[in-house]
């Protein structure tokens, strides 16, 4: 049912969004959002969150899309905040065990985050060298899979 918005997210991630923009933006239209929107909404996040290669970002927008469809809105919601978290806290458990880790550094590789802002050209050596690709597809898939399930297996 949503294998078309799961290879969109690659798509997007190979037009040049980065990874968290890929997820969110392969859903956004889902929560009211337009495809300008959910790219800013999610821009900060790719990387490893600004690419500092901490949370991976592909993650990061499988967690946006999370809040858009659980997060509380109001401020004494403990119930509804902790909720949230808990589904959060599911679907990095998942993305962890496929992946091996939900930081951006160490499915990359790295010793050590790079720290430089400008983001690589992106070439067939790049994505030849980089998970990115399979990063951004396990997330949507992951967030695909929530959503056919509808809480029945992901909120205990």
């Amino acid at each position: 049912m949503f294998e078309e918005r799961i290879e969109k997210a690659v798509e997007n991630f190979k037009s040049g969004f980065n990874c968290s923009q890929s997820v969110v933006l392969a859903f956004a239209d889902m929560y009211g959002f337009t495809e300008e929107q959910a790219a800013r909404m999610a821009a900060s996040f790719g990387g490893g969150i600004g690419r500092m290669r901490q949370t991976c970002g592909a993650a990061c927008g499988m967690f946006l899309l999370a809040g858009l469809e659980t997060g509380a809105t109001d401020p004494k919601d403990r119930e509804g905040k902790g909720a949230n978290y808990a589904l959060v806290q599911e679907l990095a458990a998942e993305f962890r065990k496929r992946n091996g880790s939900i930081i951006c550094a160490e499915l990359l590789g790295l010793k050590k985050p790079e720290g430089v802002a400008t983001p690589e050209e992106r070439t067939e050596q790049y994505y030849a060298k980089r998970p990115c690709v399979k990063m951004v597809e396990e997330a949507a898939r992951i967030w695909a899979e929530y959503l056919e399930n509808r809480r029945s297996v992901w909120i205990k």
